[in-house]
C-alpha cells in the first residue's frame, strides 16, 4: 500500500453529462393515485418538475468548477481509494477539523461552511476560531467509491480517518459530523483519544437503551424526538439498503429519475419541517449537485452498502468516550441529552429552532457558530 497523496480535479466526461440528459428525457414515469401526495412517496408531478430542471436548467459544469475551487486529493487507505477536500486556513494556529457527511449526503454538503470555518476573519468572525478543514468522501461514496471488498462499516471508516489525519501530519485535531458522520466522528474519538481534542455532531448521539427509566422526566419535545428512533413510516430505505443494496442498485444505477426520487424523498422528510419542499429548505442547485455526484460516480449501490455493512452494530452499546463532545440539535433531529450522556462526555449542548438534518446546507450560519463555540472549550 502506498501512502502517497495525489492532487485530484473533478472532470466529468461530457459524454456522461449528455447520457444523463438523454436518460432523463426518456424517463418512463409511473402512475400514481389521485391525491396520494407525499405519504405514498415522491409525487410524480414533483419528480417531473425537478427532473426537467435537472435536464434543462441545471449546469453541472458551474458546480463542478465551484467544487474544484477547493483543493482535493486522493490516497489509498486500507486498500481503498479515499477522496478528500483539504482546505488549509490562512491562520497559522488553526485547529485541524475532520468533517464527515452521511447518506444521502456528500462533501457537497460542506460547500457553504468551509469558507467560514477556514477563514473566519474574512467572514466577520474571530480568527482565533479558524480551522484547517479535511472533508473526506466516505468509502463507497462519490470519488471514494465504489468500495472493492466487504467490511467497510462505520468503524472501519473511523479507522481510515485516523490514518488519514496521521498521514496529513495532524497530531491534534477535532472531528465533526452529521448523519453517519455523527457515528463515525465519536468512534474516531474513541480510537484516537490522545489526538482528538473534541467531537461535535449535529443530530442524534446514541440510541435509547429501552430502559423505561430513560424516559422518566423528559420534556414533551424530548419525547417527540425519541419517537424518531421508533417511527417506521420513513424507514423503508434503511431496510432495503441494509439488506439488499445490490438489488436496489439496479434501479438507481440505471435510472437518474430513480436516483433523483430516492434522494429527494429524504430531503423532503429530513429537512426543516417548517418547509413544504426540499428546495424551500436547501438550495435547489446544491441539492442537484449532491444527487449528480451519486449519479455521475455510479455509487448508488456502493453507498447503500454502508448500511448493509454497519447494520449489525445499530443500537448496540458502545464503550463510553472520554473525549469532550458537543451536540447541535436541529428541528426533526432525535437528539436527547440524557441518552447522549450515557456513552459520551457531553460538555456543550445546543437546540435550534430552524434548520434540519442537513444543517450545513440548511443553516450553515448556525452550524458554523455552534462548531466554533464548542471548540473554543477544547482548543
Amino acid at each position: 500500500m502506498s501512502n502517497d497523496i495525489h492532487p485530484f480535479t473533478i472532470d466529468i466526461p461530457q459524454a456522461d453529462l449528455d447520457d444523463l440528459r438523454e436518460r432523463l428525457a426518456r424517463t418512463r414515469w409511473p402512475d400514481e393515485l389521485d391525491g396520494a401526495g407525499w405519504p405514498y412517496g415522491v409525487p410524480v408531478s414533483y419528480a417531473r418538475q425537478l427532473a426537467a430542471y435537472w435536464r434543462d436548467g441545471y449546469d453541472w459544469r458551474e458546480h463542478e468548477a465551484a467544487l474544484n475551487a477547493f483543493p482535493q486529493f486522493t490516497t489509498e487507505i486500507d486498500g481503498q481509494n479515499v477522496h478528500f477536500l483539504h482546505v488549509r486556513s490562512p491562520e497559522p494556529d488553526a485547529l485541524p477539523l475532520l468533517v464527515t457527511h452521511g447518506w444521502p449526503g456528500s462533501v457537497v454538503e460542506f460547500m457553504n461552511v468551509i469558507g467560514p470555518l477556514t477563514d473566519p476573519r474574512a467572514h466577520g468572525g474571530d480568527p482565533a476560531d479558524a480551522f484547517h478543514v479535511v472533508a473526506p468522501s466516505i468509502p463507497g461514496f462519490g470519488f471514494s467509491g465504489p468500495t472493492v471488498e466487504r467490511g467497510w462499516d462505520l468503524n472501519r471508516v473511523a479507522r481510515a480517518w485516523k490514518e488519514l489525519m496521521h498521514r496529513l501530519g495532524y497530531e491534534r485535531y477535532g472531528a465533526q459530523g452529521g448523519d453517519s458522520g455523527a457515528t463515525i466522528s465519536p468512534q474516531l474519538g474513541r480510537i484516537d483519544p490522545e489526538r482528538v481534542v473534541g467531537v461535535h455532531v449535529n443530530g442524534g448521539l446514541g440510541f435509547p437503551s429501552g430502559d423505561p427509566a430513560e424516559f422518566e422526566g423528559l420534556s414533551e419535545a424530548e419525547l417527540a424526538r425519541l419517537g424518531a428512533y421508533t417511527n417506521q413510516d420513513g424507514a423503508g430505505y434503511a431496510m432495503l439498503q441494509s439488506t439488499r443494496p445490490h438489488t436496489l442498485a439496479y434501479g438507481l444505477h440505471d435510472s437518474p429519475a430513480g436516483q433523483l426520487a430516492w434522494i429527494a424523498e429524504k430531503f423532503k422528510e429530513w429537512t426543516d419541517p417548517a418547509h413544504d419542499l426540499p428546495e424551500d429548505a436547501v438550495d435547489r442547485d446544491q441539492l442537484l449537485t449532491n444527487i449528480s455526484l451519486y449519479w455521475l460516480t455510479g455509487t448508488a449501490g456502493s453507498s447503500a452498502r454502508l448500511y448493509k455493512e454497519s447494520a449489525a452494530s445499530w443500537g448496540r452499546p458502545v464503550e463510553p468516550s472520554t473525549v469532550p463532545h458537543g451536540v447541535a440539535v436541529f428541528p426533526g433531529d432525535p437528539g436527547v441529552r440524557r441518552i447522549a450522556e450515557r456513552e459520551h462526555k457531553v460538555i456543550h449542548w445546543s437546540e435550534f429552532g430552524r434548520g434540519g438534518h442537513f444543517a450545513a446546507m440548511e443553516a450553515p450560519d448556525l452550524l458554523v457558530g455552534d462548531v466554533r463555540a464548542f471548540f473554543r472549550l477544547v482548543r
